[in-house]
């Protein structure tokens, strides 16, 4: 029996099944081949399954292999699991918290169920088939009191299926978020609806609870308990429940909270709520957290939190990771968030899909806003199944997370106005679609918004609308920003700027950006003339952008002091938090990488994370720019700038041990807020050091750059050097040179490693130093082997240059 879901905090007992499973990356004949008996060097012992752990993905590594298109087709999985229910009528349940993105299960050679989804959660029973498997003696004989569990997940490419296969983003396989196997009495409790609600004054709160059953045996009689307990563990409200004719859902009544701690991004208050449910001597038990807040998109107008203003300070993110790729664990996913709170956000965007349920969580205990979206990105509108498919996971996403204070959004759609996938592209048929979507929404929770980005025919649909703006980078000049974002706010009743931004290569540098800016800056900032000159004649960023961290930071910059001078701005998210693999982009420098982030795929932070920092964070912090840019390079005696991004209110620079003056902070003086310096490098190393001062505190950041003056020529070799030998792990960098031996500092020659011998080169990761493919940053690029205790030879080739080798 398939059960739509199964809330994580239902199950009296519950037991993650993460370890002993075994995969194969291809179909099957039949569910046959993974269960019958197998003799040691026979035929049936092929083909050959692998051991994993779950949370496991299909393409943890070929999603961003340079040399192949990522797998996309049926995998299969396979344990052996003990089922001892407690309860003596109890049911056996297996939870699904996402798997992609079609999946079959089996009890040893029988269907118990099947789901189409890959981003909600869903359960199935397996009560039945459990107990009809212990009755044969293959459960004895073959598999010693073992249950045989297997899975098939498959995300072939499916035209009738969201999201599309167009989408800038992997439509990930496998079973990349938990599995677990539950046990619940005769009747448990399904779901808690208990969305917190204020009055006017802020002043008096209530929960009008709802209670759904699991109940497949038709039982009548039920009773049970709701508590709801303050942040310390206080019992402040009890009700209780009973009926002997149980036929669908319980509404205890409306319970009043006197005078509540509101829940505010930066005190994220949190109330639980534990119900239970008792038939005859047996007992489950709910647990859920709720807030307190009030919110509020005013017409034509800014954001409201609780009846105070509050700027959305916004990025994005994907379910995605280096090395695991879907599959991040829950350490993975709580530093992520703490990241992105670290650097002062108070609002995200999930795209393009219903997130892990540990991510809400994070975000209501961290404090930051949601917007949550269905998967329908791109390409057009398909027929009946494709409708009732997204109808489906809008709904299961909503009534899933639906008791999360920290979610105001629900997001129908992204990129609707991209078609390709269909024969027809019919507008009206798209917005007829949207606004069942919409009434859909509104009907499921009266008590959020809705929200669209990027489909200008269907804008006046959803509650609130975000246009396509990308000033900078897909469209004019960054310094044309508030112009486009104030022209978009008029159009619309309710605006939100979700994703602007660019893309940066990860340790690459420029400095052409700054040495423009400095000659139309003075002491207060841009006087000069702004147009395509600054940008040395460019048109059209994206197609021409030396993809610079410079660059990039420059545009943040722009961006978020101008966001302080727009006091009708709801708020914004940048896109996005951190790169991330997509199918469609094989040529960007890490080859399908979507490089937007602030950090790479493996949290490594970007220059440009520090940019957010310094405007949005309350914590003190500076940083030079540079620390990625080992080598800058001019003129003898030319001034170069030094750029400190820092939320302190002054600042000073030494250079070489020379201060370099005291500069006071002003988030209008870009860039940098008025914290940069000119200033002359010795030939060779140089060292810095920025003192920044908030009242009586004192951070400090140090960097050591070297300058050189000799200039280069077009790149003549590649020569590999070893940087360091730590733990069984050699680290290698390869860099180019001109004719005269010369580092060519400004070379984007691609870089292909290779090697030969025992050890294993750590690559497909999808970052700046783990793709044996990838773009020079500055003239090099660096990749590390694990030596395994023994010889190995690494080689490395830039088209049009001689191979070079290094013996490890």
């Amino acid at each position: 029996m398939l059960i739509g879901w199964c809330n994580t905090g239902l199950a009296q007992q519950k037991q993650r099944l993460t370890n002993n499973w075994e995969f194969i990356k291809q179909d099957l004949g039949g569910v046959w081949e993974a269960i019958r008996p197998v003799g040691a060097g026979k035929p049936e012992a092929y083909p050959v399954w692998s051991k994993v752990n779950v949370p496991h993905c299909f393409n943890d590594r070929d999603a961003v292999d340079p040399d192949m298109n990522y797998y996309q087709g049926p995998g299969w999985y396979r344990t052996q699991i003990s089922v001892n229910n407690p309860y003596a009528s109890g049911r056996t349940l297996l939870h699904f918290e996402g798997a992609g993105q079609k999946t079959n299960i089996y009890i040893y050679d029988k269907l118990v169920g099947s789901h189409n989804g890959g981003y909600d959660e869903w359960t199935v029973d397996i009560t039945e088939a459990v107990a009809q498997f212990k009755k044969t003696s293959t459960f004895t004989k073959q598999f010693k009191g073992k249950i045989p569990l297997e899975i098939r997940c498959d995300n072939t490419r499916d035209l009738e299926s969201i999201p599309s296969q167009l989408s800038d983003f992997n439509v990930y396989g496998g079973l990349y978020r938990n599995v677990n196997l539950v046990y619940q009495p005769v009747i448990s409790i399904d779901k808690l609806y208990a969305n917190a609600q204020l009055d006017n004054s802020l002043t008096k709160g209530w929960i009008d609870p709802k209670i759904t059953f699991y109940n497949p045996t038709n039982s009548k009689s039920v009773s049970g308990e709701l508590i709801i307990k303050d942040a310390e563990g206080k019992v402040i409200a009890k009700e209780n429940y009973s009926t002997d004719n149980l036929a669908a859902d319980i509404s205890p009544g409306k319970i009043n909270i006197s005078k509540p701690h509101l829940w505010t991004t930066y005190a994220p208050y949190l109330y639980t709520i534990e119900v239970t449910c008792k038939t005859g001597i047996e007992t489950s038990k709910l647990v859920e957290k709720v807030g307190f807040r009030s919110f509020l998109f005013e017409d034509n107008g800014p954001f409201y939190l609780n009846g105070k203003r509050l700027l959305l300070k916004g990025t994005h993110r994907h379910e995605d990771h280096a090395g695991v790729a879907a599959a991040l664990t829950d350490s993975m996913m709580h530093q992520e968030m703490q990241l992105i709170k670290d650097m002062g956000a108070n609002f995200i965007r999930l795209g393009h899909y219903q997130q892990s349920t540990t991510i809400l969580n994070l975000c209501d205990s961290l404090g930051i806003l949601v917007w949550e979206e269905e998967p329908w990105c791109r390409g057009g509108l398909g027929g009946d199944a494709y409708k009732a498919k997204a109808k489906s996971m809008l709904t299961n996403m909503i009534q899933q997370h639906y008791n999360h204070p920290s979610i105001i959004l629900w997001g129908l759609g992204n990129e609707n106005d991209w078609p390709g996938d269909f024969p027809e592209f019919d507008k009206q048929k798209i917005r007829n679609f949207m606004s069942e979507q919409n009434n859909l929404a509104h009907q499921l929770d009266p008590s959020r918004k809705t929200t669209i980005r990027r489909c200008d025919f269907c804008k006046d649909i959803p509650d609130i609308y975000s246009p396509s703006i990308w000033a900078g980078w897909y469209k004019g000049f960054y310094p044309d920003y508030k112009k486009f974002t104030e022209e978009e706010f008029k159009k619309v009743p309710h605006f939100i700027h979700a994703e602007w931004g660019g893309d940066s290569h990860a340790n690459r540098h420029s400095e052409e950006p700054d040495k423009a800016l400095a000659r139309v800056i003075n002491g207060k900032g841009i006087s000069g003339k702004v147009d395509s000159s600054l940008f040395g004649g460019i048109t059209k960023i994206a197609d021409n952008s030396d993809w610079s961290e410079t660059y990039i930071c420059n545009l943040f910059d722009w961006h978020l002091k101008e966001q302080e001078t727009m006091p009708w701005l709801t708020g914004s998210a940048f896109w996005t938090f951190k790169d991330f693999s997509t199918p469609i982009r094989p040529d960007n420098p890490v080859p399908y990488v979507n490089q937007k982030g602030v950090v790479e795929r493996d949290f490594t932070k970007k220059e440009s994370y520090y940019v957010v920092q310094s405007y949005w964070s309350n914590t003190l912090m500076a940083h030079i720019y540079g620390h990625s840019w080992p080598v800058r390079w001019g003129d003898a005696g030319e001034e170069k700038m030094v750029k400190v991004y820092s939320n302190a209110d002054k600042a000073e620079l030494f250079v070489n041990g020379k201060s370099q003056g005291i500069k006071t902070r002003d988030p209008q003086n870009f860039p940098a807020a008025g914290l940069r310096w000119m200033v002359i490098y010795n030939k060779g190393v140089n060292h810095i050091k920025v003192v920044a001062y908030k009242g009586k505190t004192i951070i400090t950041d140090t960097i050591s750059q070297s300058y050189q003056t000799e200039k280069w020529g077009k790149p003549a070799k590649v020569q590999l050097t070893k940087l360091r030998d730590k733990d069984g792990i050699a680290t290698v960098q390869a860099t180019l040179y001109d004719k005269n031996s010369v580092p060519c500092l400004d070379a984007t020659n691609w870089i292909n490693f290779s090697l030969t011998g025992i050890g294993t080169l750590i690559d497909d990761l999808g970052t700046s130093k783990g793709s044996r493919k990838i773009q020079a940053y500055n003239g090099r690029a660096i990749i590390s082997v694990k030596l395994n205790a023994g010889s190995s030879i690494i080689g490395v080739l830039s088209p049009g240059l001689p191979t070079g080798f290094l013996k490890l």
